[in-house]
């Protein structure tokens, strides 16, 4: 009952650590990341709700690229806390086996790579993609990203220059070019149009629509016939503008199981996604980074464990701390380096998922030998 009692309290102290570290790195670089979709406001004209849809749904993705070094971190700190508290030195002395103490570090690890299996291949996907429809439904606030001497030309075939805006919203000399006929009259109707230039010397934009005072608008029809209309007031509704937001999902904010489908050339949903070989390329990288990315945790975990092991000399004691933080930052270094050549060749693809599987276990069997050969002794 103690036992358990004391493994759950190192369970516990390592996965608290690592949570407070990866929520602040998170935090850090969601932050950043808010600073630079600040655009979405200022130049694109989305709402602030919008925004803050846009920008949380970013969070998972974020999180899940700091899970490895937080790891690290987390399990490096605590090891070397519990030492400096002398607590191991008392469960040593007690008779704790030090290798029930490494495997919980294995099973936070396995635990970790499964919170990261989750978030790769499942969560991230599809909140990118839930991201991108946001922005894609979403319609601009015209209102706001109009400015003095300024051509916008953030929509589809539309293009707004006003020559000043006052302090009231009202616009100034108003210059518009309509290439596929979206701003539908709703006063004035002009059939077959084919692309429309606007022109009005004032006007004010209210409830998804632009009404215009003193003006002209030339239209071009389909038999390109110009035809020239003048107003003194006219309405224009804003409801058929759209954004140029990439619609097509990106293929990180693509499923996985789509991109397993066309990495194993499977063509079950040919209509969802365009299997070229270019394309198929990208689709093993990014398959790779997803399944094969989480494996090194483990054997992240296993090095570290290499802490337990202690020598009379205090000099190799100090640096050992150090020799194996480097090493296991190498190894996801590494990992991300060869993450980019596993589109290359079969060998590197297959070397990348059974390498960490391979070390870990050989790591392992020598560090039980370690702990059985200081035992013995």
């Amino acid at each position: 009952m103690l036992k358990n009692k004391i493994y759950n309290y190192f369970f516990n102290e390592i996965f608290k650590n690592f949570i407070v570290i990866l929520l602040t790195f998170t935090a850090i670089a969601w932050a950043v990341r808010a600073v630079n979709f600040l655009d979405l406001i200022v130049v694109d004209g989305f709402s602030s709700l919008i925004y803050f849809q846009y920008t949380s749904l970013k969070l998972s993705s974020i999180m899940t690229r700091f899970i490895p070094l937080s790891f690290l971190l987390s399990l490096t700190i605590s090891i070397v806390k519990f030492e400096r508290q002398q607590e191991f030195l008392i469960l040593w002395t007690t008779g704790l086996s030090k290798i029930k103490i490494v495997n919980i570090f294995l099973v936070i690890g396995f635990l970790v790579t499964l919170i990261q299996l989750l978030l790769s291949s499942i969560i991230n996907p599809y909140f990118l993609n839930k991201s991108r429809s946001i922005l894609s439904n979403a319609g601009a606030e015209l209102n706001t990203v109009l400015k003095s001497n300024d051509y916008i030309d953030i929509f589809e075939d539309l293009t707004f220059y006003i020559e000043k805006k006052n302090s009231n919203n009202e616009l100034i000399n108003i210059f518009i070019k309509d290439e596929k006929g979206q701003l539908n009259a709703l006063v004035d109707d002009f059939d077959e149009k084919k692309n429309s230039t606007i022109i009005a010397k004032k006007g004010f934009i209210t409830e998804n629509k632009i009404v215009l005072f003193n003006g002209m608008i030339q239209t071009l029809n389909k038999k390109n016939e110009i035809k020239n209309i003048l107003f003194e007031k006219t309405e224009l509704s804003l409801k058929n503008m759209t954004t140029r937001t990439i619609k097509q999902p990106k293929i990180q904010e693509t499923s996985s199981w789509l991109l397993l489908d066309c990495a194993l050339n499977l063509n079950q949903n040919l209509d969802q996604i365009n299997c070229s070989k270019d394309f198929k390329n990208e689709v093993i990288q990014n398959l790779s980074r997803r399944l094969g990315g989480p494996l090194y945790i483990p054997l992240i975990s296993i090095i570290t464990s290499f802490l337990l092991i202690y020598k009379k000399e205090k000099t190799y004691n100090f640096l050992k701390k150090y020799v194996l933080f480097v090493l296991s930052f190498v190894i996801l270094i590494s990992s991300e380096i060869l993450l980019k050549y596993t589109s290359l060749y079969l060998a590197i693809t297959i070397f990348y998922f059974i390498f960490p599987l391979i070390l870990a276990f050989l790591f392992y069997i020598y560090l039980l030998r370690k702990i059985i050969t200081e035992k013995n002794v």
